[in-house]
Protein backbone atom coordinates (compact mmCIF):
# COMPACT_ATOMS: atom_id res chain seq x y z
CA UNK A 1 0.00 0.00 0.00
CA UNK A 2 0.98 3.27 -1.16
CA UNK A 3 1.77 5.48 2.00
CA UNK A 4 3.79 8.86 0.51
CA UNK A 5 0.74 10.51 -0.10
CA UNK A 6 -1.21 9.93 3.08
CA UNK A 7 -0.86 11.99 6.38
CA UNK A 8 -2.59 11.83 10.00
CA UNK A 9 -3.11 15.11 11.16
CA UNK A 10 -4.30 15.39 14.60
CA UNK A 11 -5.81 18.73 16.52
CA UNK A 12 -5.75 19.07 20.60
CA UNK A 13 -6.20 21.31 22.97
CA UNK A 14 -3.26 23.58 23.21
CA UNK A 15 -4.05 27.04 21.78
CA UNK A 16 -3.16 27.19 17.89
CA UNK A 17 -6.33 26.11 15.89
CA UNK A 18 -5.39 28.37 12.91
CA UNK A 19 -2.17 26.45 12.50
CA UNK A 20 -4.43 23.17 12.42
CA UNK A 21 -6.56 24.33 9.52
CA UNK A 22 -3.82 25.94 7.63
CA UNK A 23 -2.18 23.06 7.58
CA UNK A 24 -4.55 20.94 6.60
CA UNK A 25 -5.52 23.19 3.55
CA UNK A 26 -2.07 23.41 2.28
CA UNK A 27 -2.11 19.17 2.31
CA UNK A 28 -5.14 19.10 0.48
CA UNK A 29 -3.98 21.11 -1.70
CA UNK A 30 -1.34 18.55 -2.48
CA UNK A 31 -3.11 16.56 -3.43
CA UNK A 32 -2.63 14.74 0.50
CA UNK A 33 -4.79 12.21 1.48
CA UNK A 34 -5.53 13.65 5.04
CA UNK A 35 -6.78 11.08 7.98
CA UNK A 36 -8.36 13.59 10.70
CA UNK A 37 -7.91 12.86 14.26
CA UNK A 38 -9.97 16.12 16.58
CA UNK A 39 -10.08 15.67 20.13
CA UNK A 40 -13.18 17.19 22.24
CA UNK A 41 -10.88 19.70 23.36
CA UNK A 42 -9.88 21.19 20.39
CA UNK A 43 -13.02 21.21 19.56
CA UNK A 44 -13.31 23.91 22.16
CA UNK A 45 -10.48 25.75 20.73
CA UNK A 46 -11.65 25.37 17.34
CA UNK A 47 -14.78 27.45 18.39
CA UNK A 48 -12.88 29.68 20.90
CA UNK A 49 -10.00 31.13 18.15
CA UNK A 50 -11.87 30.40 15.05
CA UNK A 51 -16.16 30.22 15.71
CA UNK A 52 -15.55 27.13 14.02
CA UNK A 53 -18.44 24.66 15.96
CA UNK A 54 -17.47 21.18 14.98
CA UNK A 55 -19.90 18.56 16.08
CA UNK A 56 -18.92 15.56 18.10
CA UNK A 57 -19.66 12.59 15.72
CA UNK A 58 -17.03 12.12 12.82
CA UNK A 59 -19.35 11.91 10.22
CA UNK A 60 -20.83 15.08 10.78
CA UNK A 61 -17.62 16.68 11.66
CA UNK A 62 -16.33 14.72 8.46
CA UNK A 63 -19.56 16.83 6.06
CA UNK A 64 -18.66 20.17 7.76
CA UNK A 65 -14.95 20.26 7.02
CA UNK A 66 -14.94 18.72 3.53
CA UNK A 67 -17.33 21.46 2.40
CA UNK A 68 -14.57 24.03 4.66
CA UNK A 69 -12.16 22.86 3.05
CA UNK A 70 -13.74 22.06 -0.83
CA UNK A 71 -12.69 18.60 -0.12
CA UNK A 72 -13.67 15.43 -1.41
CA UNK A 73 -14.57 12.41 0.86
CA UNK A 74 -11.35 10.32 0.10
CA UNK A 75 -9.07 13.19 0.49
CA UNK A 76 -10.51 14.17 4.27
CA UNK A 77 -11.45 11.56 6.64
CA UNK A 78 -11.95 12.05 9.95
CA UNK A 79 -12.01 9.49 12.69
CA UNK A 80 -13.62 9.39 16.36
CA UNK A 81 -11.53 9.46 19.04
CA UNK A 82 -12.47 5.57 19.96
CA UNK A 83 -12.76 4.31 16.38
CA UNK A 84 -10.24 1.45 16.85
CA UNK A 85 -10.67 -0.47 13.23
CA UNK A 86 -9.62 3.04 11.44
CA UNK A 87 -6.70 2.83 9.27
CA UNK A 88 -4.64 5.09 11.75
CA UNK A 89 -5.08 2.11 14.61
CA UNK A 90 -2.85 -0.14 12.99
CA UNK A 91 0.83 -0.69 11.51
CA UNK A 92 -0.16 -2.62 9.47
CA UNK A 93 -2.23 0.52 7.36
CA UNK A 94 -1.48 3.65 9.13
CA UNK A 95 0.35 6.59 7.01
CA UNK A 96 4.03 6.74 7.85
CA UNK A 97 3.47 10.55 8.48
CA UNK A 98 1.45 11.62 11.22
CA UNK A 99 1.26 16.21 12.66
CA UNK A 100 -0.23 16.91 15.97
CA UNK A 101 -1.02 20.36 15.92
CA UNK A 102 -1.58 22.04 17.78
CA UNK A 103 -0.07 19.62 20.72
CA UNK A 104 -1.21 19.82 24.46
CA UNK A 105 1.05 19.18 26.88
CA UNK A 106 -1.30 16.42 27.98
CA UNK A 107 -0.97 14.76 24.92
CA UNK A 108 2.43 15.17 24.74
CA UNK A 109 2.39 13.29 27.75
CA UNK A 110 0.25 10.43 27.05
CA UNK A 111 2.41 9.80 23.33
CA UNK A 112 5.59 10.27 25.94
CA UNK A 113 4.47 7.54 28.49
CA UNK A 114 3.33 5.37 25.61
CA UNK A 115 -0.65 6.02 26.24
CA UNK A 116 -3.11 4.39 24.43
CA UNK A 117 -6.27 5.69 25.64
CA UNK A 118 -7.39 7.63 22.82
CA UNK A 119 -7.27 7.08 18.55
CA UNK A 120 -4.75 10.03 18.91
CA UNK A 121 -2.69 8.51 21.87
CA UNK A 122 -2.62 5.12 19.71
CA UNK A 123 -1.85 6.78 16.29
CA UNK A 124 1.07 8.60 17.74
CA UNK A 125 2.34 5.18 19.20
CA UNK A 126 1.96 3.13 15.71
CA UNK A 127 4.06 5.65 13.91
CA UNK A 128 6.46 5.78 16.79
CA UNK A 129 6.47 1.69 16.85
CA UNK A 130 6.57 1.52 13.04
CA UNK A 131 9.66 4.29 12.56
CA UNK A 132 7.62 6.59 10.99
CA UNK A 133 7.61 10.71 11.16
CA UNK A 134 6.11 11.88 14.26
CA UNK A 135 6.05 16.04 14.36
CA UNK A 136 4.89 17.58 18.03
CA UNK A 137 3.67 21.35 17.26
CA UNK A 138 3.46 22.33 21.16
CA UNK A 139 2.06 25.24 22.23
CA UNK A 140 2.81 26.07 26.11
CA UNK A 141 4.31 28.70 28.00
CA UNK A 142 6.04 28.53 30.36
CA UNK A 143 7.02 25.06 29.90
CA UNK A 144 7.45 23.32 33.36
CA UNK A 145 10.37 20.71 33.98
CA UNK A 146 7.57 17.86 33.57
CA UNK A 147 7.16 19.18 29.39
CA UNK A 148 10.83 19.25 29.22
CA UNK A 149 11.37 15.97 30.24
CA UNK A 150 8.82 14.41 28.13
CA UNK A 151 9.70 16.23 24.96
CA UNK A 152 13.77 15.10 25.32
CA UNK A 153 12.36 11.86 25.56
CA UNK A 154 10.25 11.91 22.71
CA UNK A 155 13.19 13.50 20.62
CA UNK A 156 15.46 10.75 21.61
CA UNK A 157 13.14 8.62 19.92
CA UNK A 158 12.88 10.75 16.92
CA UNK A 159 9.78 12.09 17.21
CA UNK A 160 10.47 16.02 15.74
CA UNK A 161 9.45 18.47 18.48
CA UNK A 162 8.55 21.61 16.97
CA UNK A 163 6.98 24.55 18.98
CA UNK A 164 4.85 26.83 17.93
CA UNK A 165 6.95 29.62 17.56
CA UNK A 166 6.87 31.79 14.53
CA UNK A 167 10.28 34.01 13.24
CA UNK A 168 10.13 37.15 12.29
CA UNK A 169 12.98 37.47 9.70
CA UNK A 170 10.49 37.03 6.70
CA UNK A 171 8.91 40.07 8.23
CA UNK A 172 5.27 39.54 8.63
CA UNK A 173 2.92 41.77 8.06
CA UNK A 174 0.02 39.94 9.87
CA UNK A 175 -1.55 36.57 12.04
CA UNK A 176 -1.66 35.20 8.65
CA UNK A 177 2.25 35.79 7.96
CA UNK A 178 3.12 34.16 11.49
CA UNK A 179 0.87 31.23 10.81
CA UNK A 180 2.47 30.19 7.51
CA UNK A 181 6.07 30.23 9.42
CA UNK A 182 4.91 27.77 11.11
CA UNK A 183 3.16 25.54 8.94
CA UNK A 184 5.38 26.35 6.37
CA UNK A 185 8.43 24.65 8.80
CA UNK A 186 6.15 21.35 9.13
CA UNK A 187 5.59 21.09 5.35
CA UNK A 188 9.19 20.86 5.22
CA UNK A 189 9.96 18.38 7.56
CA UNK A 190 6.78 16.18 5.67
CA UNK A 191 9.17 16.69 2.21
CA UNK A 192 6.22 19.04 0.73
CA UNK A 193 6.68 21.69 -1.23
CA UNK A 194 5.90 25.31 -0.19
CA UNK A 195 6.10 28.67 -1.09
CA UNK A 196 4.97 30.58 2.40
CA UNK A 197 7.57 31.54 3.28
CA UNK A 198 11.35 31.66 1.92
CA UNK A 199 13.93 29.53 3.46
CA UNK A 200 16.63 31.81 4.94
CA UNK A 201 18.82 33.45 2.04
CA UNK A 202 16.89 32.73 -0.75
CA UNK A 203 13.56 34.58 -2.09
CA UNK A 204 9.69 33.28 -1.70
CA UNK A 205 9.85 31.86 -5.23
CA UNK A 206 13.30 29.89 -4.97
Amino acid sequence: MKQDNRVTVAITGASGAPYALRLIQCLLDQDQQVFLLISSAARVVLATEHGMQLPAAPDKAAEQLRKYFSASDDKLQVFGKEEWFSPVASGSSAPGKMVVCPCSTSTLSAIACGSSNTLIERAADVVMKERGQLILVPRESPLSTIHLQNMLQLSQQGVTIMPAAPGFYHKPENIDDLIDFMVARVLDHLGLEQKLVARWGYSKES
